[in-house]
């Protein structure tokens, strides 16, 4: 299993794909179970291999004060087995039959899928009813997934370089959202767990109505929904989930912090700043305005900072788009003994000319380009169609063809709108400043 990336470095290159969708239209099929299951159909004979996925709108988000990484733990418990298939065989079986399968979990939602050649889609199916109407939630597995969550948060987080830093700033971006909790929550909670707290979080939250069944391959829509009602019918509907947003108030003033890293050498300056949820227009302006400041080589941050200036080694912008809130991150790591405040001034001047001229004409249409090349590649794989017709369902106000419409969305946004979202989200006064030192080192100036 594997976590939504916080190591930042990954962070950047996913961003630098821009949002997942497709130039050609994707076609699909979707209906609801009685039970509230959604299920989203999309049929391609290209290749013979099927992908099946369920995504749970639970994430780290859903946790309560006091029991946090409830979600992610979730994601490697309901690998523990089920009644009917034995304790450490689900990996087996999926690999025996040609198949490959693994989860992931974010603030938002946890998503599971399976891979197989499309003869085994009855086999997908199976599994994934079994993981939601007979899983064994007992003491040997808590215990068990909860040595593997540790180890897997000492590897991926604690003993990696700036592998905290994600978290970090989630802290110092909010106050009330659980969004400063992280996605692997802490261990003390987990550790203080009983088994009926998480048998009510599995209840609460792992229901056909709280989840988005989507197939996509080579399949054959008839039968595909007979063995769907088959495997899926059967499972009782869940008391609806009520989820509220936790209000935060605007950033007024600008929060100066700094974090250690033992893991480290070299320093980080970062600038976080709160912007609006992935399902505004706002939020796809700002994966623009990402792409305008480090987009690659030619990009201004880097241009100016790494190419000329020589001050920093790597310069990084991206939107941390989540369900409620963004988090903006602008960075750098500095060079040849580069004062990180000094970059901080570098990064400010690049934002203070997108607040005040306009791109050019050439700039906008490379932009819109590189945005155009990054949708023709991204569903290039069933399982990334899946992924991305569950995220329209799930995140888009039930809009399962937002993967058909994003890249229209994109194109209508103006040069007049970059310079606006760069001056009402990337000012001074709304930030927070982290200076990311190693751990031996001084507290930067």
């Amino acid at each position: 299993m594997q976590i939504r990336k916080h190591v930042w470095i990954t962070t950047i290159a996913m961003s630098m794909l821009g949002i997942q969708a497709n130039a050609q239209k994707i076609e699909f099929t979707e209906y609801d179970l009685p039970n509230g299951l959604h299920v989203i159909l999309h049929q391609d004979h290209n290749t013979p291999v099927v992908a099946v996925s369920v995504m749970y709108h639970v994430g780290s988000k859903n946790e309560v004060a006091g029991r946090t990484g409830f979600a992610h733990f979730f994601e490697h418990l309901l690998f523990e087995g089920s009644e009917n298939i034995k304790r450490g065989e689900f990996f087996k079986i999926v690999s025996s039959n040609g198949g490959q399968n693994n989860a992931n979990t974010t603030q938002d939602r946890t998503f599971y899928y399976e891979v197989f050649p499309s003869n085994q889609l009855q086999l997908g199916l199976w599994l994934e009813s079994e993981r939601m109407l007979h899983p064994v939630i007992n003491e040997i597995g808590v215990k068990t997934q909860n040595e593997v969550v540790k180890e897997e948060k000492r590897q991926s987080l604690d003993n990696r370089p700036y592998g905290n830093v994600i978290d970090d700033i989630a802290k110092g971006l909010f106050i009330n959202h659980p969004y400063r909790n992280g996605v692997i929550g802490t261990m003390t909670d987990l550790d203080a767990a009983k088994l009926d707290e998480f048998k009510a979080f599995f209840k609460q939250f792992y229901a056909p109505n709280n989840a988005v069944l989507t197939i996509a391959g080579d399949i054959d829509p008839a039968k595909t929904k007979a063995l769907i009602n088959t495997y899926f019918g059967p499972v009782p509907r869940g008391a609806d989930v009520v989820y509220k947003k936790a209000e935060e108030t605007p950033i007024t003033k600008a929060v100066t912090d700094t974090a250690y890293d033992a893991n480290i050498q070299i320093p980080a300056i970062l600038a976080a700043y709160r912007v609006p949820g992935k399902d505004t227009r706002d939020s796809k302006v700002m994966e623009m305005i990402s792409s305008i400041l480090s987009g690659g080589s030619s990009s201004r941050m880097y241009k100016k900072m790494v190419d000329e200036k020589k001050d920093a080694l790597q310069v990084f912008a991206f939107n941390y788009a989540l369900e409620d809130y963004g988090m903006y991150i602008v960075g750098a790591l500095p060079n040849a003994g580069a004062a990180p405040a000094g970059l901080l001034t570098d990064m400010d001047e690049e934002i203070k000319k997108l607040q005040t001229d306009l791109i050019s004409e050439a700039d906008y249409q490379k932009l819109q380009n590189q945005f155009e090349d990054g949708f023709v590649s991204a569903n290039t794989k069933m399982l990334g169609i899946a992924e991305n017709l569950s995220n329209g369902y799930t995140f888009y106000h039930k809009d399962t063809n937002h993967i058909n419409e994003e890249l229209t969305e994109l194109r209508k946004i103006t040069r007049e709108e970059i310079r606006d979202a760069a001056r009402k989200y990337l000012n001074n006064n709304q930030r927070l400043i982290l200076y990311y030192m190693p751990a031996k080192g001084k507290t930067a100036q």
